[in-house]
């Protein structure tokens, strides 16, 4: 009924002009969604209802190949789909997006699923621009979580680099997946151990000018830094590290796994622009956006780095992880994410409150973390060295998230690849005490922060049952 022709027709067959026009209206109404989406080139600012989005898609599944009706696959990757679950699963979008060679590409057999990526993109910049991060000029969202993300982003760089250039100087934050990234490349990890400040744990400045110095700017491929961590980790000073990378023209790649979420941190990546140097910073599309695992989002200041990025993607990809954002994105829309982001910030004031209370009334603290603005951590030193069998007992009241720290591990040595750190976990060798963590991230409400505090009631309760503790 799309069309003026049809509705010509359904009218004859109603003999009533008003109900056909009527229905015709509501159809104009979706229609010019799609035209405003398509003409602006933008983030919408209110989010669609399902039936829009629905019918958008199925729109675009008409335009790839695999869903034309006459079409005949002579080829050996014709979008054949054995099950029907599978394929409505995928909306019927089976080809993909990118080409051999570039990821961000118009794939010729795709062009419903090829709008649907570029669409993505666009509104992903809207996105990290919406959350505070004006410097940024382009995004590619990545089919691949953040530690592949961080695969493509340092092999696109050593393009730029010279060949002695196969150090990463990568500030500690104790997660395997960056450790990882770095070693899967073929590059060398050089840690840069962090200082304890108080509670915290921060960027020691004068240690990574120390490495600077050591190895020599000809042999380092980048510095990585961190933005998103668990407390007592703070986020890195990626403000004074891109001036050190700006002074020393070394790259500067920052892992902001979940911090796009985070007013602080994404005001302290804009400053970090402006005064120094950043190449790229990489997010998770899940832990931002509140999708499936599988997407990241890279972005930049440089335009022609980010599209080489894309372009260093070897092969097509899958579309599902850019079909899932746009879908969320246009549910979404900029005033459904500022609310979220809106509301992270009470739940996570909310949580500090109660966790602190909490803490206290178990003969604990709070630990004093005013630089880390989405996680939190209690200590818990009257359970010794059983304070990691807390773990065990969270997991089995369908508590997820939460990490408990052992005390006194300075000895104990993980290994990840050819890295081996002391005390892993606490994002130093010589952290004192062990601690739990829990995050205010986005998408939480009061009521599970409630919850929360009841289970670690209930749990903190048996665990000193079974240690014969009052």
């Amino acid at each position: 009924m799309d069309t003026e022709i049809n509705q010509n027709l359904a009218k004859d067959i109603l003999g009533n002009d008003a109900y056909i026009q009527q229905g015709a209206d509501a159809i104009r109404t979706r229609q010019n969604l799609v035209k405003s989406l398509l003409a602006q080139r933008k983030w919408p600012e209110l989010g669609w209802d399902e039936m829009s989005i629905e019918l958008l898609l199925s729109d675009l599944a008409q335009m790839d190949s695999n869903n034309f009706p006459a079409n005949i696959g002579a080829g050996e990757r014709e979008a054949r789909v054995y099950s029907d679950l599978v394929a409505r699963r995928h909306f019927r979008m089976a080809h993909g997006i990118g080409r051999s060679g570039d990821i961000a590409a118009i794939q010729p057999k795709a062009a419903g699923s090829s709008l649907i990526m570029k669409l993505v993109n666009i509104m992903c910049l809207d996105v990290i621009r919406l959350a505070g991060v004006h410097a940024a000029n382009a995004c590619i969202a990545l089919p691949l979580a953040t530690g592949m993300a961080m695969v493509m982003t340092l092999l696109t760089l050593a393009q730029t680099r010279p060949p002695s250039a196969r150090k990463v100087l990568w500030l500690r934050i104790d997660q395997k997946s960056c450790i990882k990234a770095i070693t899967a490349c073929g590059f060398e990890v050089v840690v840069v151990d962090n200082a304890i400040e108080g509670d915290e744990v921060r960027t020691d400045l004068s240690a990574l000018q120390h490495q600077v110095n050591t190895v020599g700017k000809d042999n380092i491929l980048c510095i990585v830094s961190t933005t998103s961590c668990f407390a007592p980790r703070c986020p890195d000073r990626i403000v004074e590290i891109a001036k050190i990378c700006a002074t020393e023209s070394i790259p500067h790649v920052i892992n902001n796994a979940y911090g796009i979420q985070s007013s602080k941190i994404t005001a302290l990546i804009q400053d970090a622009h402006k005064a120094g140097r950043v190449d790229a910073f990489v997010q998770s599309s899940d832990k931002n956006l509140m999708v499936p695992v599988g997407g990241a989002l890279v972005a930049g200041h440089d335009r022609a780095f980010i599209k080489r990025i894309g372009e260093m993607y070897p092969g097509r990809a899958s579309a599902a992880p850019s079909v899932d954002i746009f879908i969320t994105l246009l549910s979404m829309g900029q005033q459904g994410f500022r609310s979220l982001l809106k509301q992270r910030k009470v739940v996570f004031e909310q949580l500090r409150a109660k966790l602190g209370a909490f803490a206290v009334s178990q003969g604990e603290r709070l630990l004093e973390t005013p630089h880390n603005p989405i996680s939190l951590a209690i200590t818990l030193s009257t359970f010794g060295s059983d304070a990691t069998r807390l773990g065990s007992f969270l997991f089995t009241r369908c508590v997820s998230g939460t990490r408990v720290v052992a005390a006194d591990r300075a000895a104990a040595t993980t290994s990840v690849g050819p890295v081996s750190l002391s005390n892993f976990g606490a994002h130093h060798s010589a952290y004192h005490g062990a601690y739990l963590t829990a995050a205010a991230a986005i998408g939480m409400t009061e009521q599970e922060v409630d919850a929360l505090i009841d289970r670690l009631t209930a749990a903190f309760k048996d665990l000193r049952a079974a240690m014969n503790q009052p």
